[in-house]
């Protein structure tokens, strides 16, 4: 499956709300993790570990810059 930038690939949903997962950069869905349609929760525990979402294979270098994964910590925990 193709995907751009900004494109929803899934949705986390919640008792309050319900959230899309948007893909950060453009290209080909090369793998979907299953395991979160039984385990949800899954996503909670271990997202950078067993949990993962989507591996995409990127087509096109991404127009804007992404967050390191310590500026992500730092702007989820502000």
């Amino acid at each position: 499956m193709e995907v751009g930038s900004g494109d929803a690939i899934g949705a986390v949903e919640s008792v309050k709300s319900a959230s899309d997962i948007l893909t950060p950069v453009s290209g080909i869905v090369t793998e979907a993790n299953c395991v979160l349609e039984d385990k949800p929760g899954a996503i909670n525990q271990d997202p950078e570990g067993d949990a993962w979402i989507a591996k995409i294979e990127i087509k096109k270098e991404p127009t804007g810059r992404l967050m390191s994964a310590e500026e992500y910590r730092q702007f989820t925990e502000d």
